[in-house]
């Protein structure tokens, strides 16, 4: 049982009360990316009494993460964590009477409805298209409402997507983006950019927990001009959206081409390779066999294998492997033949 007085002042506030304090500490929340955005949002929620926080990531902690992801430190980096393991231990810490879950799984078309489904709101903290779309797909079909967030450069955007109600996000964008786009690699990132959106969308999702109106808004945000720009999304459904309209979960689909076991991922230089069919590794037997030809290191979670000063490759307990120092697929392709094979 909670004490309260851990959120009077939260309580003072008219539009949670008692009631919507109720209503949080009783609900949900999955948070799909435990990055910039994510990290930011899971802070703000774990400190407002939310019951249940699902973090989901498929990555581990990385010097570059510290300018940005709040929830880790240097310690993190050194113990080679899973972002969502150093994430719960830091968010346990804020709040113990919150269950807070890690899972070390990239969110897929195998696993989203597991994961997700069930929740009472998804957090979009994910940096690529695909996974979106994806999260998109589960919040139509289970009626989840979900937020989503951006945020690249020293620009920002945040939206509240809720099936029914609201376009969903494929009404908004129906066509998959080609290309990476812009990407933290490429232009950067600032700091403060992905508190603001990050701490919008924790807004937005306690609005929905307690019941009241949310933004009906896309909103837009650059903070180095100090821009801000609106545009009202609440007629913006498509009448012939495939997903919202149609309910053709084409992200979901397992006969569907749009899902690839080998991906570039967006700003980390990275190759993940997935395999739909679950891989157990023995992280012990192969650690032993890689260490005839670089340097390995690791913990319970995964090994970390450095065969040269310019490539690490990260290999996880269910298979699922990144291949870090390249962007190249075919090149990731051959050294993850070469190391590991089947």
């Amino acid at each position: 049982m909670s004490d309260l007085r851990r959120y009077s002042r939260q309580i003072l506030f008219t539009g949670i009360g008692k009631e919507g304090q109720a209503k949080l500490l009783k609900s949900k929340v999955a948070i799909v990316g435990v990055g910039a955005l994510g990290t930011v949002c899971a802070n703000h929620l774990v400190r407002s009494g939310v019951g249940v926080i699902r973090l989901i990531d498929r990555d581990v902690v990385d010097l570059s993460n510290l300018q940005r992801q709040s929830l880790f430190s240097e310690e993190d980096v050194k113990l080679n964590l899973p972002k969502a393991v150093a994430a719960q231990k830091r968010l346990n810490s804020i709040n113990s009477t919150v269950k807070v879950e890690a899972v070390i799984e990239d969110l897929n078309l195998d696993n989203a409805e597991d994961l997700i489904a069930g929740f009472d709101v998804i957090i979009d903290g994910t940096d690529n298209f695909m996974t979106r779309y994806l999260i998109n797909d589960i919040a139509v079909k289970y009626g989840i409402p979900w937020v989503h967030g951006a945020a690249v450069s020293s620009r920002g955007m945040f939206a509240v997507i809720k099936p029914g109600v609201t376009p969903c996000y494929r009404c908004l964008f129906p066509e998959v983006p080609a290309g990476r786009g812009e990407t933290c690699d490429t232009i950067g990132v600032l700091s403060p950019i992905t508190d603001i959106i990050g701490s919008f969308q924790a807004m937005e999702v306690i609005k929905i927990v307690v019941g009241t109106a949310t933004n009906p808004n896309l909103e837009q945000i650059d903070i180095w001009d100090t821009s801000f720009f609106s545009m009202d999304i609440s007629e913006g459904k498509n009448p012939s959206c495939p997903t919202c309209v149609n309910h053709q979960f084409d992200f979901l689909d397992r006969s569907s081409t749009l899902q690839e076991s080998y991906s570039s991922l967006c700003g980390r230089d990275t190759v993940q390779i997935y395999f739909r069919e679950k891989r157990e590794r023995d992280l012990v037997k192969l650690g032993a066999l890689l260490k005839r030809n670089g340097k390995v290191t690791g913990n319970q979670f995964l090994l970390r294998f450095s065969p040269n000063q310019d490539t690490s490759i990260v290999i996880f307990k269910d298979g699922r492997v990144l291949i870090h120092g390249t962007n190249d697929i075919v090149k990731a392709k051959s050294l993850y033949s070469k190391y590991i094979g089947n």
